[in-house]
């Protein structure tokens, strides 16, 4: 299915489906109600006084999905595998590999070498030093969250769009109903967007000195901002950028598939906004009263 490792989870999770038997048998249910449904869309025609044309659009329509129907495992592989295509190929492209799941790795071995000790020194250093530690801790957490979460649901959703798809699409015949199996068809081109933002997202982040740990410890700040701060904060700072960003895959390819980009750029910016404040309120609180007098000055 993929490179990525939700990709081959899903794939994983599509193919524990066929073994057991659960396509053929929603197959076989949906064969029927698109044979009804055909039926319906036939009466609809000859109600309206002998439609050719809609008698027409129905035959086209039931002989085409007749043929999906026959492949269907195969067929929703591939329209999946176009837009997985795309993503694989940026991954190979920016050459640092998954660079959510490897910063994963390389985030938890920094910290079992070098990282607690340093939050129990912030503890240590009073009111400001524990509210910069809560913010490590917080960002060490909602990361692998945000990874894993995104990886289950990328299965999840991925799994129920391929069992109900047949049920869906058999309504595409009958006039009336055929707005369901279009809005299907939407939803399932957004969540095939998924993986490919996933991927433009990291050639982005490698593009801008983030695309692993080494270097964002030797830019010594992200976005060319905080500058100077401990390694241990650039990491946490550098971990919630990352959990928004894949929060909000799901958003941007709905919003862009739907062709709504310019309310999903204001969004974007709206939260990214919000975010960088927030972390800059927190991070400048715990950095001491050292810097207090510079932001009173200005």
């Amino acid at each position: 299915m993929g490179q990525f490792y939700f990709e081959q989870l899903l794939g994983t999770a599509l193919q524990g489906i066929d073994g057991y038997n659960i396509t053929s048998t929603v197959l076989g249910v949906a064969g029927t109600i698109l044979l009804l449904s055909f039926l319906y869309s036939v009466y609809q025609a000859f109600s309206m006084g002998g439609d050719v044309r809609m008698l027409a659009i129905g035959g086209i329509a039931y002989f085409i999905l007749g043929l999906v129907f026959l492949n269907y495992g195969r067929v929703f592989r591939d329209v999946l595998g176009m837009f997985n295509s795309v993503a694989d190929f940026i991954y190979s492209s920016v050459g640092v590999g998954d660079l959510f799941n490897n910063w994963l790795n390389d985030l938890s071995n920094y910290m079992t070498q070098n990282g607690w000790s340093s939050i129990w020194g912030l503890i240590a250093g009073g009111i400001s030093g524990l509210l910069g530690a809560l913010l490590i801790l917080v960002a060490f957490v909602v990361f692998p969250l945000s990874y894993t979460l995104f990886t289950l649901f990328y299965a999840l959703y991925g799994t129920i769009l391929y069992v109900v798809g047949p049920f869906v699409l058999a309504l595409l015949p009958a006039r009336g109903f055929g707005q369901l199996a279009r809005t299907y068809l939407l939803n399932l081109m957004v969540f095939g967007a998924w993986g490919l933002i996933y991927a433009i997202i990291q050639a982005l982040m490698s593009a801008v000195n983030m695309g692993s740990l080494n270097a964002v410890l030797n830019a010594n700040g992200i976005l060319n901002s905080f500058l100077g701060s401990g390694q241990v904060i650039l990491l946490a700072l550098a971990s919630i950028v990352f959990s928004i960003c894949i929060a909000l895959i799901p958003l941007i390819a709905s919003r862009i598939v739907r062709g709504e980009v310019g309310s999903t750029m204001l969004v974007m910016v709206g939260t990214v906004v919000t975010a960088a404040k927030l972390a800059a309120k927190t991070y400048g609180t715990s950095g001491g009263g050292g810097g207090g007098g510079g932001v009173g000055g200005g």
